[in-house]
């Protein structure tokens, strides 16, 4: 914990960029978990919030990222999933 209370990973883990996909979804569950427990004072709250915000763009950026790749390997050929092609 720091001084102001607030988990001393959620802090440090703010300043740096995710290693991978993985360990952003990670800290992103970790964050939820500590801001929904309401044991953060609301400092470590707006921290925590700013820090998710973070997250998830880079989540999404490289979801984007790889659906582009996935393009690529299937020649531009993908489309949608429909519920007929479920029955078949």
């Amino acid at each position: 914990m720091t001084a102001d209370g607030a988990p001393a990973a959620a802090v440090a883990a703010g300043t740096t960029a995710p290693q991978s996909f993985e360990q952003a979804m990670a800290e992103l569950a970790q964050l939820v978990t500590q801001m929904e427990s309401g044991a953060l004072p609301l400092e470590a709250s707006v921290a925590a919030y700013a820090r998710g915000s973070e997250l998830v763009r880079y989540c999404a950026a490289q979801l984007e990222k790889v659906e582009s790749q996935v393009k690529v390997l299937e020649g531009d050929m993908l489309k949608p999933f429909s519920d007929d092609e479920a029955a078949q």
